[in-house]
């Protein structure tokens, strides 16, 4: 399954992508389409969900604890973003130059809830999993570490691009991640360097708070975190979903 989020002809919809042609999508669970379809290309790619609540996790991947001496946490670090930073592919991320002098790329993988959850185990954890997406986890550096806690820094318009597709095709535990500034390589991980697993995430995150569907779960960046500027383009490429491109402004 690849799905995506459209807007065509003042209707948002979702759609199953085969190729070059857009399916509409009746209902998501089960998954049902209709005979209504589009060209791709003819169609603005949307976020791919619009989540009541983005659960982040702060470190997860081994690589990028290295990269800043920290010990391995023995439990997920967690912390919110709200809906009001998610854009989608090709949008722009609006620089705060009048709170921030340092915006930081941060490439993620995101985990997008199927249906409502509550303490489920690691093993059930997959049930309640829609799909996988490209995130990028936008940080204002410099605000960061000013007030002890990461909600100024990460919680501006713009600051979660999510997409371009939702897909259940990968292996979220094994799946190469890179994030290109202006084309050049900056990060180059795998997502077998998480700390925790999707399941160990689902299932945790769980046991505190109800998950709803649409909600999202961005799983940590690897090592390679780094400044952009106005005029950058920042895409972040998992392999099986694709590349999430994005200009700032």
């Amino acid at each position: 399954m690849k799905l995506g989020r459209f807007f065509y002809a003042n209707k948002t919809f979702f759609g199953l992508v085969e190729d070059d042609m857009v399916r509409v999508v009746k209902s998501i669970d089960p998954l049902t389409v209709s005979n209504e379809t589009y060209p791709k290309e003819a169609l603005k790619i949307l976020s791919p969900v619009k989540p009541s609540k983005v659960i982040c996790v702060g470190l997860n991947y081994k690589d990028h604890a290295n990269e800043l001496k920290l010990e391995i946490p023995q439990t997920p670090v967690l912390f919110l973003k709200p809906p009001t930073c998610v854009i989608g592919h090709m949008e722009s991320i609006i620089y705060p130059e009048d709170m921030s002098k340092q915006v930081d790329y941060e490439g993620e993988l995101a985990i997008v809830i199927k249906k409502e959850c509550r303490n489920v185990t690691p093993d059930e954890a997959k049930k309640y999993i829609l799909g996988y997406t490209c995130a990028n986890d936008v940080t204002a550096r410099d605000l960061q570490p000013k007030n002890g806690q990461w909600t100024v820094a990460k919680s501006f318009d713009t600051f979660l691009p999510l997409g371009p597709i939702i897909t259940d095709e990968i292996d979220p535990n094994n799946s190469r991640i890179k994030t290109y500034l202006n084309g050049k390589v900056v990060q180059s991980s795998n997502t077998n360097n998480f700390i925790f697993n999707v399941e160990t995430l689902v299932s945790y995150i769980s046991s505190i708070m109800t998950l709803k569907p649409f909600d999202v779960i961005i799983t940590g960046t690897p090592s390679g975190i780094g400044p952009m500027k106005r005029g950058d383009i920042i895409e972040i490429e998992i392999e099986g979903i694709g590349r999430l491109t994005n200009y700032v402004e």
